[in-house]
């Protein structure tokens, strides 16, 4: 006995019968081992774009974050290492570095910053679809063979971290609001070298800044965890106008939730090179204003 005809769309996007799925066929499945696919298509090409550029991503920032220097040009701050807790920056907020801190051991300021904002993406909803698949191979593909026999889900480590994302959600908001007024600062330049940034202006730099914070806020604002919180409790919300309002903003932005992950990715890794390319004096800050 045969089973339904498989019909599907070639190339030229007209329909046709690809072929015959007999019942034995049916009986003789098993379990596929890791890769094993009926698939003909370039499944792989996915999974390894995001393994590649996620791992890219992972050893740039590693190794701006234990460079602990050129991340500040003017008054321009690469946003790996806002804020600067300790250091001999201007941006420090507590002066030179601590006493009780190793002195064999270099201190970064990143080190102290980067494990927050990292924790936000690991645990986000859209990244673990993509990571998922990149790294954990879980499936590595729809119709692909996975590297294991059972499914432990996120009750178990390490995937039970995904748990407190929400409390992420509340340390990436307030990193916005610091990345803000890092922003606001980059328009204010020493251009009579006594170091009092008084004087105001619009470079090239600030605009890669506040574009910074716009991509940043636009991926925060959008999480699903946000949107829940403003509203995806309620069964009602016509008698709430405000959080009514709330509520579509963030699904707006939840609806591009993808784009502004990868957008924000790659932009903060530009505002970092950007800064520490003009520190270095291998870029030039052009002065528009």
């Amino acid at each position: 006995m045969q089973a339904p005809d498989i019909w599907c769309l070639n190339q030229h996007g007209e329909i046709e019968l690809r072929g015959l799925l007999m019942a034995q066929d049916i009986q003789g499945l098993r379990q596929r081992r890791w890769g094993e696919t009926l698939r003909q298509d370039n499944w792989w090409a996915a999974p390894l774009l995001v393994f590649s550029i996620l791992m890219s991503f992972i050893v740039y920032s590693t190794w701006a974050a234990f460079q602990n220097a050129h991340y500040e040009y003017q008054n321009y701050l690469s946003p790996f290492y806002s804020p600067v807790l300790w250091g001999d920056s201007h941006h420090s907020w507590f002066g030179a570095q601590p006493a009780w801190w190793p002195s064999w051991l270099p201190f970064s300021p990143a080190l102290l910053i980067l494990p927050f904002p990292a924790g936000f993406r690991l645990t986000c909803y859209y990244y673990r679809g993509a990571y998922y698949k990149a790294f954990w191979a879980d499936p590595p593909a729809c119709a692909v063979g996975e590297p294991r026999k059972g499914y432990l889900g996120e009750r178990y480590f390490p995937l039970v971290i995904q748990n407190i994302h929400r409390y992420f959600l509340y340390i990436a908001m307030l990193f916005l609001m610091i990345l803000a007024r890092d922003a606001y600062l980059g328009f204010w330049f020493d251009n009579d070298g006594d170091g009092s940034f008084s004087n105001f202006g619009i470079g090239v730099g600030t605009i890669v800044l506040c574009v910074n914070v716009l991509l940043l806020s636009s991926y925060t604002f959008g999480c699903h965890s946000l949107r829940h919180l403003v509203g995806g409790a309620w069964n009602k919300l016509s008698g709430s106008p405000i959080r009514s309002k709330c509520y579509g903003c963030v699904t707006r932005l939840n609806g591009q939730h993808m784009r502004w992950a990868w957008l924000s990715l790659f932009w903060v890794a530009f505002s970092d090179i950007y800064v520490r390319l003009c520190s270095m004096g291998i870029w030039h800050d052009f002065r528009i204003l």
